[in-house]
Parts: structure tokens; sequence; C-alpha cells
């Protein structure tokens, strides 16, 4: 799934090809795109024909364009979704879910996505601590680049968590925008184990850590996120390049740019963390899985 420097990318691609536009005709070509849009493809098209796009917006992993109506289109990227820019007559691409035509007849804006665990919502708005958000947005914590987060608040309810660090680091609601990928290299520059308990780290190392992420996700920012295959593009269909800079992420087998030693994978909520096992060693009491013990 996308993390926030991917969708940072697309929200400013977005931000420059349609802000101030308005929509002058909605096609909606499967219906799983639009499925949290409970009253339906009507309603949806409704809801955006005649209304201009006056700015995109991001929280952590969460991407939305506030429409002047006051309300707001929500983007849901899921595993594949893509936001595109195209120019009228361009070829549909195979898995166009959403077409959003303008009334300048200039480029569109289409929503693709292969999987179809994405999908658009024209949404209410919610003010929170003086923010207006997407109501399904509301609960969702502030991110590490965003200029109001509050760093020290952040570390003190990671602390507060009796948990595996990086469950933590994967829960929106404690610090946005950190998903498995930029977990596992944040770790890495800190040298812990994703399992390392929350409440056992002091407000030090969890400062530290949230720093690493910081600091990789401007880094995956800078060239244009990490794309592992051609479901991530930014709207003008272009892949990014961090993945070349992954120390950990993806790097089972390959030496740790640290110490040479073999990069271990290790299953983890029904996915996978990388980690090295000389830099970030197991926490004490640490059991692992018979498939973990493999690694």
């Amino acid at each position: 799934m996308p993390e926030l420097p991917e969708v940072e990318v697309v929200r400013r691609g977005v931000q420059d090809h349609v802000a101030g536009r308005v929509v002058s005709a909605v096609e909606v070509f499967h219906p799983r795109a639009i499925r949290r849009h409970l009253p339906g493809d009507v309603d949806f098209a409704g809801r955006l024909v005649g209304r201009a796009l006056v700015a995109a917006r991001r929280r952590g992993k969460y991407l939305w364009v506030d429409l002047s109506s006051g309300e707001a289109l929500l983007a849901h990227l899921g595993m594949s979704g893509q936001m595109l820019v195209q120019p009228p007559g361009a070829p549909d691409e195979k898995h166009l879910r959403v077409r959003l035509r303008f009334a300048d007849d200039g480029p569109e804006l289409r929503f693709v996505d292969q999987r179809t665990f994405g999908g658009l919502s024209v949404e209410d708005v919610v003010v929170v601590d003086g923010v207006p958000l997407p109501e399904p947005v509301a609960h969702i914590a502030r991110d590490p680049m965003d200029p109001s987060f509050d760093l020290a608040a952040a570390v003190r309810a990671i602390r507060r968590k009796h948990t595996e660090i990086k469950r933590a680091l994967l829960d929106q609601t404690l610090v946005s925008g950190i998903g498995n990928i930029y977990a596992d290299e944040a770790l890495w520059l800190s040298r812990l184990h994703w399992a390392r308990p929350t409440d056992k780290l002091s407000a030090a190392k969890v400062t530290e850590l949230l720093g690493a992420a910081t600091d990789v996700m401007n880094q995956a920012l800078a060239v244009g996120g990490t794309s592992f295959d051609a479901l991530y593009v930014n709207i003008n269909g272009q892949s990014g390049y961090f993945d070349r800079s992954l120390n950990a992420y993806g790097q089972e087998g390959l030496p740790c740019g640290r110490c040479g030693r073999e990069i271990r994978r290790e299953p983890f909520m029904n996915r996978s963390s990388y980690s090295c096992p000389k830099c970030q060693p197991r926490p004490t009491g640490f059991t692992p899985t018979p498939r973990e013990r493999i690694s």
C-alpha cells in the first residue's frame, strides 16, 4: 500500500493539474471503485458535477480533494490505485474505474485500480483541532511531516502502548503515514528489532526512531517514492526510485550495509518484516515461530 511519500507525490500532482478546475462529467466504470460512497454512482456523480476541485490535501497515507461544495473527494489508493492525469481522447487504461472530465476541456483525472481494493467517495467534512478533515479521516493522527506534528506527544503515546514497536509505528492513530516499508527502514537506522516492547524503550530512543522515519520518508519523497512494481506511479504514470536505496525492506539474503550480515525476513501481521540479525538483535524473551527459526 502506498505510504506517506508515495501519497504526497500523488497529492502534489493532483494539486498542480486539477486544483481550481470545475468538474463537467463523471463516469464510473466499476461499482467497487465507489463502494464506500453508499448512495451509489448517480449520487457520486451528482455531488461532483458543477463543483470545483479546490485543493488536494493529505494526512498520513490519506488523500482527498476539497470541493467547492464544502465536501471532500476522498481517495483510497489501496494496493494498486492510481490517480492519473490524461489528455482527452487518450486510450482508456485497462483498469480504468472512474473518469472526471472538466469544464475547460483540459486533461482528465482518472482513477485506475487493477485490484479494486481502493476507491473514491464524497465525504462530509468535520473540524478536528481546528483542521477540516473528511469524516473517515477524523481519527487519524498527524504525520511527522505535518508542521503541527507534536513529536513529544507522539513519543508519549507510543511509550504508553504495551505492544511491539513496529505495531505502534503502523498504528495510524498514534502517528500516521508510516507503513511497512518505512517502518523497516527506520528500525534498521535505529538498530531496533520490530518486536522490541514499546513500554521498555526510552523517550530518547523513540524520538530517534521517529526522526529516522521522518528522514527516510523525506529521502523517498525526493526521488518520487518507492516503486516495487508498476502499480505505484505518479499522476504522469512514472515510478519512484527509492527502492534502489533501501537498507532492509525487501533485502532478504543481501548483506547488511552496516555489518555485512545477511538481512533476514520474518513473518509479521500477515506480511513480512526485514532486519539485520546483528544490528537489530531480537529482544530478550522473544520466541520465534517455527517459520521464524528458519531465518
